[in-house]
C-alpha cells in the first residue's frame, strides 16, 4: 500500500481537510444530539413542528404524495420497533435462557426494554421527515399518483399491523408503556413513638 491510500490521509499522512471539515461536522451533530437528550417534550415537540411544516407543503404544492407515503410507512415501522420488546416472547416461549417478562403477580419486576428506544425512534421519525423534506424539492419524485388510494391502503396498512402487534401485546402480557417499578405505602404512621 502507497502513501495516502489510507481513507481521510493525504499524501503526508495528515489528515486532509476534507475529512477533517467532516469529522467536526460530525463532532458538532453529535454534541447537539447529546445537548439534546434530557429535553424530550421539546425534541418531540420540534418534530411534529417539522411534519407539520412538511404536511402544508405537500398540500400547497399537489404533488409528492408517493414520498408522503413512503414516509408514512416508515414512521409506521418505526412505531412497531418502538412499541415491541427488544427480546420477542413468542421466541423466548421454549428457551429459558434470557430474560423474560413476568407473568404472574409474584414475579420479579422487569422493566419494559424496547427494541428501538424513545431517542433513536425520534431520532429517525426527523430524519426521515427532512429527507421528504428534501425529495419534494425535486420533480423526478414527483410521481403522479391517484393519492386518495395511498390513503386508504395506510389506514387499512396502519389497522391490520396494529391490531398484529395489540394481540401480541395481550398474548405475551406486556405493556409498552410503563413508568418503572409499583411503589407500595407501608402502613401509617400513627405518631407513637417506642419507649426503651
Amino acid at each position: 500500500m502507497s502513501e495516502g491510500d489510507s481513507i481521510g490521509e493525504s499524501v503526508h499522512g495528515k489528515p486532509s481537510v476534507v475529512y477533517r471539515f467532516f469529522t467536526r461536522l460530525g463532532q458538532i451533530y453529535q454534541s447537539w444530539l447529546d445537548k439534546s437528550t434530557p429535553y424530550t417534550a421539546v425534541r418531540w415537540v420540534v418534530t411534529l413542528g417539522l411534519s407539520f411544516i412538511y404536511m402544508i407543503r405537500v398540500y400547497l404544492l399537489q404533488g409528492w404524495y408517493i414520498v408522503t407515503y413512503a414516509l408514512g410507512i416508515y414512521h409506521l415501522n418505526l412505531f412497531i420497533a418502538f412499541l415491541s420488546p427488544k427480546v420477542d416472547p413468542s421466541l423466548m416461549e421454549d428457551s429459558d435462557d434470557g430474560p423474560s417478562l413476568p407473568t404472574k403477580q409474584n414475579e420479579e419486576f422487569r422493566p419494559f426494554i424496547r427494541r428501538l428506544p424513545e431517542f433513536k425512534f425520534w431520532h429517525s421519525a426527523t430524519k426521515g421527515i427532512l429527507v421528504a423534506m428534501i425529495c419534494t424539492f425535486f420533480e423526478a419524485f414527483n410521481v403522479p399518483v391517484f393519492w386518495p388510494i395511498l390513503v386508504m391502503y395506510f389506514i387499512m396498512l396502519f389497522c391490520i399491523t396494529m391490531k398484529r402487534q395489540i394481540k401480541h401485546m395481550v398474548k405475551y402480557r406486556y405493556i409498552p408503556f410503563t413508568h418503572g417499578k409499583r411503589k407500595y405505602k407501608g402502613k401509617e404512621d400513627m405518631g407513637k413513638t417506642f419507649a426503651s
